[in-house]
């Protein structure tokens, strides 16, 4: 019995370094309140509570009205700075409505290139994925560069005195953001992803800044488990990893470390600039866990769609390899239960 227990013991110490597992991970992701840039009252919600949603498609759009006046006001004012010079200011403002918007949409797709870039470096986007990343950048900033040329040249038909004249300097500021204004009345997803709490409704008014609805980036999804510090002495970024998610029994996905946390808050508290003590009547003092962040080998879009953020996720690391009779073991197992797993 005695070296049965030592056996065990020695197994488990093994397994605690060159295959430490738990079942305390969970799905985690980017999750952003989506917000309007500017004021207004709601006219349509365009997607329904718990969507999915594409890259750039509108998620609900306030009353442009008030928008349009301020832009059809600041053309009215770039004209009044253009009239005592003998040129149409016609040119200007159709030439800066297009800056407009190519500036708004090389906004948008650096944004969606910088995550696919930060993705790619990681090994979870593909090369091919990066490259068309790289060539939607570099086509909308040539679209920008044309764009800006053409307004270029609409200026230098004012002539010497139009071009750097600070009336028009100052209209032509002001039609760029009301034009900018205009353009942020229709609200849309940033990536590929799901909304949730969606409570719009159409005559609401919502203000600059506050929160409309939940989105969920669903190509940036990761795993987060604690594990105790003392299994913490061989695992390492880049380590394979293989998970097991409740909403996904009998399944076993391949994945990897990415990072471990380098800190935590034990909860110590102060008091009068002191550290108030934590006096205990446990004979042990629990273990600390520490969170490690692990991605999937695959493409996110691969996971099933009966994962959910904050779903519960059995994680093994296999800090040595996967050949090694340790990690034979745990494999196996963890196989025995993704099985039982139907059952609860």
């Amino acid at each position: 019995m005695l070296v049965l227990l030592a056996v065990l013991a020695v197994l488990y110490a093994l397994t605690d370094r060159l295959a430490p597992a738990s079942s305390r991970g969970i799905v985690s992701a980017h999750v952003v309140q989506i917000a309007p840039r500017v004021s207004g009252e709601v006219t349509s919600v365009t997607v329904a509570d718990d969507a999915f949603v594409r890259a750039g498609d509108p998620l609900f759009t306030l009353d442009p009205r008030p928008f349009e006046l301020a832009v059809r006001q600041a053309e009215a004012n770039l004209a009044s700075a253009t009239q005592g010079i003998e040129a149409s200011s016609a040119s200007l403002v159709a030439a800066q409505a297009a800056v407009t918007q190519a500036r708004t949409n090389l906004d948008s797709v650096l944004a969606d290139a910088d995550r696919t870039f930060r993705l790619e470096e990681r090994g979870i986007a593909s090369t091919a994925q990066g490259d068309a990343a790289r060539n939607q950048v570099a086509d909308a900033e040539a679209r920008l560069s044309t764009a800006e040329a053409n307004l270029e040249s609409a200026r230098a038909q004012l002539g010497s005195e139009g071009a750097d004249n600070p009336a028009i300097a100052a209209a032509q500021a002001q039609l760029e953001r009301a034009q900018y204004d205009l353009a942020s009345t229709t609200i849309a997803a940033p990536h590929d992803g799901v909304v949730t709490n969606v409570t719009l409704a159409e005559g609401q008014f919502i203000g600059a800044g506050q929160p409309a609805l939940t989105f969920i980036d669903a190509e940036a999804a990761w795993i987060t488990v604690d594990l105790r510090e003392n299994q913490l002495q061989r695992v390492g970024p880049g380590d394979p990893a293989q998970l097991l998610f409740d909403a996904a029994p009998g399944m076993i996905f391949d994945g990897k470390v990415q990072s471990i946390a380098w800190g935590i808050n034990p909860g110590r508290t102060a008091q009068g600039g002191l550290v108030v003590n934590q006096p205990t009547n446990r004979w042990f003092e629990p273990a600390r866990r520490i969170p490690v962040r692990i991605e999937l080998a695959q493409n996110v879009a691969d996971w099933p769609r009966s994962i959910r953020v904050g779903g519960k996720v059995h994680a093994l690391i296999l800090t040595e390899g996967t050949a090694n009779p340790i990690a034979l073991l745990a494999r196996g197992l963890q196989r025995v239960r993704s099985w039982t797993s139907y059952l609860h």
